[in-house]
């Protein structure tokens, strides 16, 4: 049987020899009488010293009673990939590793390779998960603010509880009230208590994301099934109200009806499709980065208020996003944000070098009339640049701590990573 396979992918097969041989108990002439080589130049093979043609491998093959497949076999770069991991690891440590004996150690013990190489995969794992967990235990906005409120729901049963005990003599009609305000603080506690416990219990599983924002990109990606399925509560809330932003915006743009105009030629932009169809900017862009009609299959969507909390986030291919609540202080949404009903247009090329083409209006919203204040919402529709787009490429990246632009303008904490 021939197999196909070049030279510089068979550095081991030289040692998978010799275990067979050495495994059927025969000598090295034996097996070179029958494969048609000399001892000598078998003994070299078997030290990968000599290549093995596609011939000579079918023979050996042969002599040694096992598939031609298998001694062409390579899986041992996998275990040798992991057992370089290890290498890395004890880089500056004690102990010395002998590189150049990895292919050997891989072909001549695969199973301890292997269980090496996963123990070392194991650890890996567990290392990147405490720094998410040590990250989330100091950054996460749903955890500190939970926490917050059953330090201030503790605080107030004490301090109620107190006023009860130290004060025998009171008014019947103040005791009541204060009886009331313990029962309220109390189930306000009971309440916000079982929340924290359900929320740290998925701190045990790595399928449940990491908060409520996560979990409901996590609803997004998946296609916005029931919200009913959703794990937390603030989940569900946040769940309804992307609902029914959407449900508004369906009945002002249908589907069909920007389906249909998304596929006329043309230029991509979206200020020229919102006055062919006459609709609000806006109201294009959230339309565009939902439905993702024709052209727009790749389209992202970042929407956020005007404190810049994102209310909604759905990034296009290769556009990694930062976690939930941070961003890049030069992504064209935030400008947007700061000129409000002002078109903002912008090519951008993250850390990586991906290019996107990024349109991002602001607009304001009165929801409590002309009396009350305006709110700003601003939404950035993303689209991966074509090859054609010539325009100088705005540098941005994902926030602060996880970008490696060390001399960005806009940075306001180090980066945890090296320079980009």
């Amino acid at each position: 049987m021939s197999i196909r396979l070049p030279a510089a992918r068979r550095p081991l097969i030289g040692t998978r020899i010799r275990e067979r041989r050495m495994l059927l108990g025969q000598r090295q002439t034996e097996v070179a009488r029958r494969a048609d080589i000399s001892a000598a130049y078998l003994n070299l093979i078997e030290h990968n010293r000599r290549p093995v043609g596609d011939a000579l491998l079918s023979r050996l093959a042969e002599a040694l009673d096992i598939d031609a497949t298998e001694l062409a076999s390579d899986r041992e770069e996998t275990l040798i990939s992991g057992l370089r991991e290890a290498a890395a690891m004890a880089d500056g440590q004690r102990f010395a590793v002998e590189l150049d004996q990895i292919s050997e150690f891989a072909a001549r013990f695969p199973g301890w390779a292997t269980a090496l190489a996963a123990a070392i995969r194991r650890a890996d794992g567990l290392e990147r998960r405490l720094i998410a967990m040590s990250d989330r235990m100091t950054r996460d906005p749903y955890l500190l603010a939970t926490l917050h409120e059953v330090q201030s729901a503790v605080t107030a049963v004490r301090s109620t509880a107190s006023i009860l005990a130290e004060t025998p003599e009171i008014e019947p009609d103040w005791r009541d009230r204060f009886h009331a305000n313990l029962d309220s603080d109390s189930q306000r506690l009971a309440r916000t208590a079982q929340s924290l416990v359900a929320y740290l219990d998925s701190f045990e599983d790595d399928a449940v994301p990491m908060s409520p924002q996560e979990e409901v990109e996590e609803w997004i990606a998946a296609g916005q099934p029931q919200p009913d399925g959703l794990a937390s509560d603030a989940a569900r809330m946040l769940a309804g109200g992307v609902l029914a932003i959407q449900t508004r915006d369906r009945a002002m743009l249908a589907d069909a009806e920007l389906a249909s105009a998304a596929d006329a030629p043309g230029d991509i932009d979206p200020a020229t499709l919102a006055v062919r169809i006459a609709k609000p900017l806006d109201l294009v862009l959230r339309r565009l980065g939902i439905l993702r009609p024709g052209r727009w299959a790749q389209a992202g969507l970042i929407i956020c208020d005007g404190s810049g909390a994102t209310l909604y986030r759905q990034a296009p291919p290769g556009f990694d996003l930062p976690r939930p609540g941070e961003g890049c202080a030069l992504w064209p949404l935030f400008e947007a944000l700061a000129q409000p009903q002002l078109p903002v247009v912008r090519v951008i090329q993250t850390p990586d070098g991906a290019r996107f083409l990024a349109w991002a209006v602001a607009e304001r919203l009165l929801p409590m009339g002309f009396d009350g204040p305006a709110l700003s919402r601003a939404q950035m529709l993303l689209l991966p640049a074509p090859l054609s787009e010539t325009r100088p490429a705005l540098a941005v990246g994902p926030a602060c701590r996880i970008c490696p632009r060390t001399a960005c303008p806009a940075r306001h904490e180090p980066s945890i990573l090296g320079p980009a």
